[in-house]
């Protein structure tokens, strides 16, 4: 892992067509700005460990889903 210090409005590249900007920077927090083409998806880490947890987990069964929803939608 590469480890870099930044100070606001300073920018990274990464290869030649992402830029990352540091927009602001509050306590221990940080805003980053990323400007990369529309082919290059960015997910934040916790989202994408959250769709691979989901695609481990088996089907829903959705005909007990429909089910369960009609019933509420019924009282």
């Amino acid at each position: 892992m590469l480890v870099l210090s930044r100070k606001k409005d300073e920018k990274l590249m990464i290869g030649e067509d992402i830029e990352v900007t540091i927009v602001e920077v509050k306590g221990e927090t940080v805003k980053i700005g990323i400007s990369a083409p529309p082919e290059v998806k960015i997910y934040r880490g916790e989202l994408l460990d959250a769709i691979h947890e989901a695609a481990r987990q088996p089907a829903p069964d959705l005909t007990e889903l429909d089910r369960k929803l009609r019933a509420k939608k019924e009282k």
